[in-house]
């Protein structure tokens, strides 16, 4: 399947936001929101480009990043995982910045509405001089965005000058990780495959337990949290299948050694909750209980990280 990329129509403000933050530190991901959550996103692949234009008169394209995965998701809880990677500085101002395009009644307007949400992995922001034109089959009767095949023109072309920016920041992350060059100066579009975010490693946790935590099966979201197995901190990745959907109390206990989960994807319990807290009777009760493990055998904890969390981590 040739690869493509999407030119999708965003707020100046948003990208001028997203470009400042950019420079302070450089970002690993972003959501690209939209107002209403009933249209899913499915233009591109895992790892196809998606790319910024701004609003007409600014006929022109800003930057981008590589798509990750569409998901339909409450106001708030896509502030509270993404914060100012939404493009906005607030909770508040991102409802304004929604409500601003989206039909919202009095009553709904305090409500936890759901918005869809583009996870876009890797991006990138071009400052103004290197601005890119759409490409001459841009049509001003485009509303939300358009796709383009870039094995042949004028996608191919559009793929050249954005491959021609971003290998000119010499960047080694950006060289390696966003665009791969060939012997040619520019060779065929290849898929990236994007690293993920914290933000965006805590939605794809939750989606692939199902929203339920995968000790009690609890479903309640406020009360659920994504859990590294090897914290980021030590090295472990944003990746799935180091991670595991747990209510908040057993995420708790999980990063501070109390359980743990073995290698067949059992509950271990550590007597220390007994010996320091004489209690722990609920916890006690989930001993050797199966957890409930991702149906996707690639988004299942991976060995490595539990037998390191099992040798490192849990009390015993």
């Amino acid at each position: 399947m040739p690869l493509k990329a999407w030119v999708g129509i965003t707020d100046f403000d948003w990208y001028r936001f997203l470009l400042a933050k950019d420079r302070e530190d450089r970002l690993d991901e972003v959501n690209f929101w939209q107002p209403s959550g009933g249209l899913r996103f499915q233009a591109l692949q895992v790892g196809e480009p998606f790319l910024f234009k701004l609003h007409s008169p600014r006929d022109v394209i800003v930057g981008g990043g590589f798509f990750i995965k569409w998901v339909k998701l409450r106001v708030n809880l896509a502030w509270e995982t993404f914060e100012k990677t939404n493009g906005v500085r607030s909770l508040e101002e991102m409802r304004r910045r929604v409500e601003k395009y989206r039909s919202v009644s009095p009553k709904e307007r305090y409500k936890d509405y759901e918005i869809g949400c583009i996870l876009l992995g890797s991006p990138f922001f071009f400052a103004q001089t290197d601005w890119i034109p759409v490409p001459e089959d841009w049509s001003p009767s485009i509303q939300r965005g358009k796709t383009y095949d870039l094995t042949q023109n004028p996608g191919k072309r559009l793929w050249e000058q954005v491959s021609q920016r971003l290998l000119s920041k010499k960047s080694e992350e950006q060289l390696t990780t966003i665009v791969a060059e060939s012997k040619a100066r520019y060779g065929p579009p290849v898929v990236v495959l994007p690293r993920y975010g914290q933000g965006t490693f805590r939605i794809l946790v939750t989606e692939a337990y199902s929203h339920q935590c995968a000790v009690t099966g609890e479903r309640t979201l406020p009360a659920l949290e994504a859990a590294h197995i090897k914290p980021f901190g030590q090295q472990g990745p944003h990746r799935v299948d180091n991670g595991i959907f747990l209510r908040s109390d057993l995420h708790r206990l999980f990063d501070r050694g109390y359980v743990t989960v073995t290698t067949d994807h059992r509950l271990e319990v550590s007597r220390r909750i007994r010996e320091e807290f004489e209690n722990g009777r609920d916890y006690y009760a989930l001993r050797h209980r199966q957890i409930a493990i991702p149906g996707d055998q690639q988004a299942r904890p991976a060995k490595e990280f539990l037998e390191w969390h099992n040798q490192n981590v849990f009390l015993g």
